[in-house]
């Protein structure tokens, strides 16, 4: 596999066979943020008796206290390589301090601005270079935030997306007590005592996340809190998003519910949306929750196959009671 970019440095980490897959780990270092020491690890994902690496490349995006292993174990199962095996090029980034990404010097400030504003124009641009293709794009839950953070202030070209999918993503569940300036006050005085959350004491996922996350969502629902950063409301960009979107929400997911995940899918603009609700009264067989919309049995047997038919052709209907397209802004 190539192990070099024209972009920035880049090295071959590992280059490993999996059963019938093959897994290569690059380790790009963008220096296009203001904390020099951050370095990122992609995964892309092939099959391994595959002589070079085809097919359109998608890019999959994790959420919060979750890694690579989201999208595919060390058995070879998830969509990643449900994906792969179907003939996509497959690229899993891990972001700042999760899986095979290092943390970096200032990891407890880490944001979502810092993802959406310098580490997804990377990945971006490197994956673009290696496949010689525009991305797709998929995230789940703080992944797809990013990604809608990344093309509502412009960080992320358009013309560099095929298409965006959003899984179980919304920022406008409200935390009202957040509104009252002093306990919005005592809770970051009280946040600012610590670097990291922990995933797993949480029992949310093996990995753990930085306090500047926590800081920031506390911002954006304070009492006059808006998606963005600084100058930049990342919420009124997204009208001027023109890529395809799917955005999917799930009817057992009560982090983050159906209502707030359409609100988010409502805010984007670009004539080719559409929006699925993973539910037994919107025609699938169960009642997804936020993890298992990706990540279980009947996912294999249903969403799965939808993601496929949507990266194979993002401007046509997934389901028969969707409305025609185009869905207009």
């Amino acid at each position: 596999m190539q192990s070099s970019s024209n972009l920035f440095p880049v090295a071959l980490l590992s280059a490993e066979r999996r059963g019938d897959l093959s897994e290569d780990v690059y380790r790009i270092k963008a220096a296009n943020s203001p904390d020099a020491s951050v370095e990122l690890a992609v995964t892309r994902l092939g099959m391994a008796d595959q002589a070079q690496p085809g097919g359109v490349p998608v890019i999959l995006l994790h959420g919060s206290f979750s890694n690579r292993r989201f999208w595919v174990s060390p058995r070879g199962i998830g969509l990643g390589a449900w994906l792969a095996r179907a003939g996509f090029d497959v690229w899993i980034p891990e972001m700042r301090g999760h899986g095979l990404s290092p943390r970096n010097l200032a990891y407890a400030k880490n944001r979502v601005a810092d993802y959406a504003r310098f580490d997804l124009p990377a990945i971006g641009a490197f994956v673009q270079e290696q496949s010689g293709q525009k991305p797709h794009w998929v995230g789940h839950s703080l992944g797809g935030i990013s990604l809608a953070a990344a093309l509502g202030g412009g960080y992320l070209a358009q013309d560099n997306v095929a298409s965006a999918a959003l899984f179980g993503c919304q920022v406008s569940r409200t935390y009202w007590p957040l509104k009252m300036p002093p306990v919005e006050w005592s809770a970051r005085l009280l946040l600012k005592r610590f670097a990291h959350i922990s995933g797993s004491r949480l029992k949310r996922g093996p990995e753990d996340e930085p306090i500047g996350l926590a800081l920031e969502a506390m911002r954006w629902h304070g009492l006059f809190g808006r998606f963005g950063d600084g100058k930049h409301d990342w919420w009124a960009g997204l009208a001027e998003v023109q890529v395809p979107l799917l955005a999917v929400a799930a009817t057992g997911d009560h982090q983050d519910p159906p209502w707030a995940c359409r609100k988010l899918f409502e805010a984007f603009g670009g004539e080719y949306r559409q929006f699925v609700q993973l539910g037994r009264d919107h025609g699938f067989a169960d009642n997804f929750g936020h993890v298992e919309m990706l990540v279980s049995k009947p996912a294999q047997a249903e969403v799965w196959p939808l993601v496929g038919r949507w990266l194979n052709d993002p401007l046509a209907p997934l389901l028969p009671q969707a409305s025609a397209l185009p869905l207009g802004a």
